[in-house]
């Protein structure tokens, strides 16, 4: 079965209709846009208070060319109808502050909970207009964190292969000898190590292939300081991963912080800086164990829905068509 979008060009090919005209014709006549009430501002801020409910998430999204919109859901409605509660454009507190302003303060009032990622601005917007509800950061955008600490200190490892490998490179051909750089017992010379260890690094140990494990195994026998930083990654994941309660998993993260205080990587006593400044939040995770995940998957909706239409050259029309569905 042929699951393309139907467009105005499909049209043309199956009925034999100028596509153009037809285009034309839906955007001003037949899709009510033009008499659209929030047209005048659209482009700006878009507010649906009756789809405000006590779960929430706020996160931001690319819609075209690079920009970013705000975007609150109703994590209740699953991605699915009346799930979104407001698109603003831009990301300045100042802002999406004046734009959720056109909810009525006693509908911004009922929500319990709002999950929402590390971003000082989004922190500050739902500080001032959900000041009852619990904030949650989402564990996902803490675990990037951990994890790109991970990959920094890889890369930079690997920077530092391939200037070895050229440096040996050039002495070879000084000496007039031929080059033949060392191999590891997997077959990888140094620098493809590390180039190739990039996805094992993300997954944890039980998920890694045979050859995956293998190269693990080489990997961190040369560099145990990415065991080591592998390891804090793969702790954090733990911690989160764990059903237990909001107390224990206090005394979990205390004693993270501890073993990162002890590591001494600077990557890592930054992203433990960062959590202390959102404790509360983030263990607020625990709870109800909920995350961004809504509004990730309502970010997938919009990118699905700006693929099928090839991209997007009226903005203002996408976002009522957005709205509309």
């Amino acid at each position: 079965m042929d699951t393309s979008p139907v467009t105005c060009r499909t049209l043309e090919d199956y009925y034999h209709v100028e596509s153009n005209t037809l285009e034309h014709q839906y955007k001003n006549v037949l899709s009510g846009y033009r008499s659209w009430s929030e047209l005048n501002h659209a482009d700006n801020w878009l507010v649906f208070p009756d789809n405000v409910g006590k779960n929430m998430a706020i996160d931001e999204t690319s819609l075209s060319n690079g920009e970013i919109y705000t975007i609150l859901t109703n994590r209740d409605r699953h991605g699915g109808e009346r799930c979104l509660a407001a698109v603003v454009k831009g990301t300045r507190s100042e802002d999406v502050i004046n734009a959720l302003e056109h909810i009525p303060e006693a509908i911004l009032d009922t929500v319990e909970e709002i999950t929402l990622d590390l971003s000082d601005s989004m922190r500050k917007i739902v500080r001032w207009c959900f000041p009852k509800a619990k904030r949650v950061i989402d564990r996902f955008h803490i675990q990037k964190l951990a994890c790109d600490a991970v990959q920094e200190m890889r890369i930079k490892l690997r920077w530092d292969a391939i200037q070895q490998a050229n440096d040996d490179m050039e002495n070879a051909k000084l000496m007039e000898e031929p080059y033949v750089p060392v191999r590891y017992e997997n077959g990888d010379t140094k620098k493809e190590l590390l180039a190739r260890s990039r996805y094992l690094l993300f997954k944890s140990a039980e998920k890694w292939t045979e050859s995956q494990k293998k190269r693990a195994e080489v990997l961190f026998r040369e560099f145990p300081e990415l065991r080591q930083a592998y390891s804090l990654s793969h702790s954090l994941r733990m911690i989160f991963a764990k059903n237990t309660i909001k107390e224990a998993a206090r005394l979990s993260m205390a004693r993270w912080y501890d073993k990162v205080e002890q590591a001494g990587f600077h990557s890592f006593n930054v992203i433990a800086a960062t959590f202390h400044e959102h404790y509360d939040d983030i263990l607020n995770f625990y709870n109800k164990r909920s995350s961004n995940a809504a509004a990730e998957s309502f970010n997938a909706k919009i990118k699905n829905f700006r693929a099928s239409l090839r991209g997007i050259v009226d903005e203002k029309f996408f976002l009522f068509r957005m709205a509309k569905i």
